[in-house]
């Protein structure tokens, strides 16, 4: 019998909070466990017998409240918002979770595809002011057939997307330290380590990476000068990987075509930001992986994991195992 299981999956977004019927189904699944779900405000305390934590956030500071911790696990992909060396330090295990961001991920980034493709950004702006504009957009729009979509950070997001892009009639590019072993999934894939040489054949960039020591300011001002002229940038991975002021070079100059962003640095930008209100950038609030199935994906997902737990088998997830694209300076 292992100590309680506690629980703080609190959000206003119903899809990522934690429902009665989530919670009843976890202690269905584990009749022999003591699961607890909690209020952000009673985690601290709660957390001083607990064996296993499941939530969105974790202090640092709460590690020496917490003496019988084991494992901490997040529903979110990414790690970096949580003190990953400090658990790691102390004897616990940390778990991301992943296989399910993939489908919304990758809508979100065909839909900004798509809004720069389809001439759907510019069509939306010349809409207010102008009363007739198809030739603004039939100088604009470019076909998604034979295009080539470069993916950076190709995982299980990576992936999906890859998937998607094909439908379309795209060729895949997928940037990865470890390459995959068997089928080959109509993707061509580039060792982490040339992934710059890539960057000139590519109509579309898609930033997926972590948030690393490694990949701070991957995308600098000599990346996007390799960028094919008329491209487009797409970010969904982490603002801190995008140096900011050399995107917006990029997008005055006119060697980008447009920019969706779903992450910046920092988050939000500020209101006079220039990429808030460029005419090449479409922003979005960090909403790339909005689903309403989330916390159900999430829910399956922990417990898949608290059956390895119960068995002594290994998790995962762990956090270690995020970091799987480095950077690299000029080629």
């Amino acid at each position: 019998m292992i100590g309680p299981v506690v629980i703080a999956l609190n959000s206003p977004h119903s899809f990522w909070a934690l429902g009665e019927s989530h919670l009843a189904w976890l202690r269905s699944e584990f009749p022999g466990l003591d699961v607890r779900a909690v209020a952000d405000d009673e985690l601290p305390g709660a957390l001083a017998c607990a064996e296993v934590y499941f939530g969105w956030r974790f202090e640092p500071h709460w590690l020496p409240q917490a003496p019988r911790l084991k494992w901490i696990a997040t529903p979110a992909a990414g790690t970096d918002h949580l003190p990953v060396e400090e658990v790691t330090r102390s004897g616990s295990v940390l778990t991301r979770s992943y296989g399910f961001h993939g489908q919304p991920m990758a809508e979100h980034a065909m839909g900004m595809i798509l809004a720069f493709s389809r001439g759907l950004l510019v069509s939306s702006r010349l809409q207010r002011t102008r009363r007739w504009w198809k030739g603004e957009l039939a100088a604009e729009f470019f076909d998604l057939v034979g295009a080539t979509m470069l993916i950076v950070g190709c995982g299980s997001v990576g992936t999906h997307l890859a998937a998607m892009g094909r439908t379309f009639g795209m060729n895949v590019i997928g940037v990865r330290r470890t390459l995959p072993e068997g089928p080959r999934a109509g993707i061509d894939w580039v060792p982490a380590a040339r992934w710059r040489h890539a960057l000139p054949v590519a109509d579309v960039v898609v930033n997926l990476l972590p948030a690393t020591a490694q990949t701070t300011r991957t995308f600098d001002a000599s990346a996007f000068a390799s960028f094919k002229a008329g491209s487009v940038f797409v970010n969904l991975g982490r603002g801190a990987t995008v140096d900011h002021a050399a995107l917006l070079a990029a997008l005055d100059s006119g060697r980008l075509r447009g920019a969706g962003l779903d992450v910046t640095d920092p988050r939000p930008l500020p209101r006079r930001h220039p990429l808030r209100k460029h005419p090449r950038v479409l922003l979005t609030p960090k909403t790339g992986v909005f689903s309403r199935r989330y916390m159900d994906s999430a829910v399956r997902f922990f417990a898949d994991n608290m059956h390895s737990y119960l068995a002594g088998l290994p998790l995962r997830g762990t956090a270690e195992a995020i970091h799987l694209i480095p950077t690299e300076g000029p080629s």
